[in-house]
């Protein structure tokens, strides 16, 4: 079965680096937000059960988006993509609820290391 995995950014070019850096055999349905309200609408459609996030976007940042996620107990693993490696927010985003912090530029090493230490992909379809 699919995964719903979606990405959250407000740059193109990262959205794609961040889609070239998942596991290639993982069976996954995507989709894309460039913003935290689109985000948040999607989660609520069930298509962001993983969610790969990143903090500076207009209209709803990720810092948002992670306490509507909190606030309303949605079903959704955050991991957070971001250049933003201020020591005040990886602690705030680990507060609202994040699996992880990841610094951009984003290396798919740390991704497939993440996804794999919280079970999220193990390596191999099922």
């Amino acid at each position: 079965m699919s995964v719903p995995v979606l990405v959250v950014d407000d740059s193109n070019f990262a959205r794609k680096q961040v889609i070239r850096s998942l596991p290639k055999n993982w069976d996954i349905e995507l989709s894309q937000a460039t913003d935290g309200q689109q985000a948040l609408e999607l989660i609520r459609a069930g298509k962001g059960d993983v969610v790969l996030l990143d903090l500076t976007m207009p209209v709803m940042d990720g810092f948002e988006v992670l306490e509507q996620i909190k606030a309303h107990d949605m079903p959704a693993m955050v991991i957070v993509i971001s250049g933003d490696i201020q020591p005040e927010a990886y602690v705030r985003v680990m507060k609202l609820g994040a699996l992880a912090f990841i610094k951009k530029p984003l290396m798919a090493a740390d991704l497939n290391k993440v996804l794999s230490d919280f079970g999220i992909y193990s390596g191999q379809e099922s």
